[in-house]
């Protein structure tokens, strides 16, 4: 087993252990709130209709619910929302039909064949490329364990909230009988009531920190693959950090990564939910870049090769931890409340955008002889759809 396996074998599991020696395990209530804005500057809803990405910004909600019991025959759970959230007055969580995959960073050895490539990583914002970069990654010459350690990197500190297993009742929403869209205009702040016949009762409120976050805006994007990339974005008023990774293959078959990071990273493990605590640790050690930050450059010539490359940004929110009775004594329930506000964009077309929502954006020129590029197959190339 990795060293990066064991660990997140033993978060896990620490995550499970009783709360004191004796104490039953609480009921555990996890809340994952995401915005999600994957619409490209300048290709309205083509890129929706042939890769299946929606277009503007989407609010995700995933409700989970374990309790440390079996289900009983007829096993009812729901969450009661506020009327803001324009949903109805409650969420029905039913237990999943099939056993949901068990969390991993893409990539790690164990999940799917290894890859055979090199990784090119750069990291930094700035106008030129640092001394000592880019650190090379030849995954053929690289030891399944040497090569999951690599590939890790950063990652939060508190286990993934738990899945289905032995002993456990666990339910979720959205779920095979009852999934909608969250609406634009939203709101979970307000009184929440989780209830139901195998589990204690659940209350709690939500304020505006722990609302949906506001949407990346990317309001420039400007240089083509072969400059440096300038990157500027709305700041997002509840965000407590942003991390910016971006991606492309070359024609040579190399897979080229960037990260804002100020220290070496392939910033796999930074692109999910954080803890609160991980992410101000990792401003602390200039991993993440700091919440008054709106802009960034990625370095001249990273991606001057490359057939087409992707950014993505994610905006950290402020996470919640509730547990009643509160800590030391051994609570009945916790609740976990957590947040992040993600963006997508394709570089290298050149979009000085005022409002990155609404312009046109305009192609790289091709070099002499080149195909112009097409953005949607650049894609293809790059993510394989």
């Amino acid at each position: 087993m990795s060293r990066h396996s064991l660990g997140f074998a033993i978060l896990c599991g620490a995550a499970l252990l009783p709360a004191a020696a004796g104490a039953a395990p609480p009921t555990q209530y996890w809340m994952s709130i995401e915005t999600q804005n994957q619409s490209l500057p300048g290709m309205g809803d083509m890129l929706g209709r042939m890769a299946g990405i929606p277009s503007g910004p989407q609010r995700n909600l995933l409700l989970q619910l374990d309790a440390p019991r079996a289900l009983p025959a007829d096993p009812q759970a729901t969450h009661d929302v506020p009327p803001g959230l324009g949903m109805g007055p409650t969420l029905p969580l039913l237990p999943p039909t099939q056993a949901r995959a068990a969390p991993g960073v893409p990539g790690l050895p164990g999940q799917a064949e290894r890859p055979k490539a090199r990784m090119l990583l750069y990291w930094g914002c700035g106008a030129t490329v640092r001394a000592g970069q880019p650190r090379v990654i030849d995954t053929a010459q690289m030891s399944p364990t040497a090569l999951g350690k690599t590939l890790a990197g950063r990652s939060g500190s508190r286990a993934f909230a738990p899945g289905a297993r032995a002993g456990w009742a666990h339910a979720e929403w959205p779920n095979e009988q009852h999934r909608r869209d969250v609406p634009a205009s939203g709101s979970l702040q307000g009184e929440h009531f989780v209830h139901g016949n195998y589990m204690p009762d659940i209350r709690f409120t939500l304020g505006a920190q722990q609302d949906f976050m506001a949407p990346v805006e990317f309001t420039a994007l400007q240089g083509g693959l072969g400059d440096s990339i300038r990157v500027q974005w709305r700041g997002i008023p509840t965000a407590i950090g942003y991390f910016a990774q971006a991606m492309g293959s070359t024609t040579g078959g190399d897979m080229v990564i960037w990260n804002s990071s100020e220290v070496p990273d392939t910033g796999f493990g930074l692109l999910d939910y954080l803890p609160s605590e991980d992410v101000r640790r990792f401003i602390r050690e200039k991993a993440v870049l700091a919440p008054t930050t709106t802009e960034c450059a990625i370095p001249q010539g990273i991606f001057k090769d490359a057939q087409g490359a992707m950014l993505r940004l994610v905006a950290y929110g402020e996470d919640l931890h509730l547990a009643q009775p509160p800590r030391p004594k051994s609570p009945l329930w916790t609740a976990h409340v957590r947040l992040k506000s993600t963006g997508m964009a394709m570089l290298g077309m050149d979009s000085a955008a005022a409002d990155a929502s609404t312009d046109e954006a305009r192609p790289t020129p091709p070099r002499d002889g080149a195909e112009p590029d097409n953005p949607v197959k650049s894609l293809r190339r790059i993510f394989g759809f």
